[in-house]
């Protein structure tokens, strides 16, 4: 069994779970997504690693606001990590912040890479959403056709608000509570992180 270090993050939409190694970042868990592993089968030890601490710092400049710049090193889990799915994985890191593609333009350069004449959006749908490394390979850049707002595992409220963090405008729909509440949470995590510089996030 593999060795890995693991933190909580306290993010403005929610406590992330931050999962690497000595070298490489490995996982970000939402407490309530799809497709979370079972982390009672990994040797997760609470114990400082540079690797997460750079996570975190980077996740402190995506959330106030600023392009975050380069991420640490990413290694997803093997345990989910097929060739088909690191493939798109490494496409969804070429969508570039603020930016935006669909399924349909994904499919079409997934099918490019390996030498196809086309391959089907839903095969795509399921390596997205099947991502590990959430916010840090951007999977929430991915909208349906004409943009519409679909498909995330960590749900499509968390997806909108890293989109309008992000500058797009989405339009037409009427503000919830979850993203009131995703809102001011915001605002306290940009006022801890400007008096404090660090965020502080506890270890587990």
């Amino acid at each position: 069994m593999m060795q890995y270090y693991s933190r909580l993050y306290p993010s403005p939409i929610g406590m992330l779970r931050l999962v690497g190694s000595e070298t490489a970042l490995a996982a970000v868990g939402f407490p309530d997504g799809k497709y979370q592993p079972d982390w009672a089968n990994f040797n997760l030890i609470a114990s400082p690693c540079p690797v997460l601490k750079q996570t975190a710092e980077w996740l402190d400049r995506y959330f106030a606001g600023a392009e975050p710049g380069d991420t640490p090193p990413l290694a997803p889990l093997p345990q989910v990590a097929s060739p088909f799915r690191q493939l798109i994985w490494s496409l969804l890191t070429e969508i570039p912040y603020g930016g935006s593609t669909t399924y349909g333009a994904l499919a079409a350069q997934a099918a490019c890479r390996l030498g196809r004449s086309k391959m089907s959006a839903q095969a795509i749908g399921g390596a997205v959403g099947h991502n590990p490394i959430p916010i840090l390979i951007p999977c929430h850049r991915v909208l349906g056709a004409n943009g519409a707002l679909t498909g995330y595992a960590g749900g499509l409220e968390r997806k909108r608000f890293l989109l309008e963090l992000e500058g797009w405008q989405i339009q037409g729909k009427k503000q919830s509570e979850f993203q009131s509440r995703f809102r001011f949470s915001f605002m306290i995590h940009k006022f801890f992180i400007k008096k404090h510089g660090k965020s502080g996030a506890p270890m587990l």
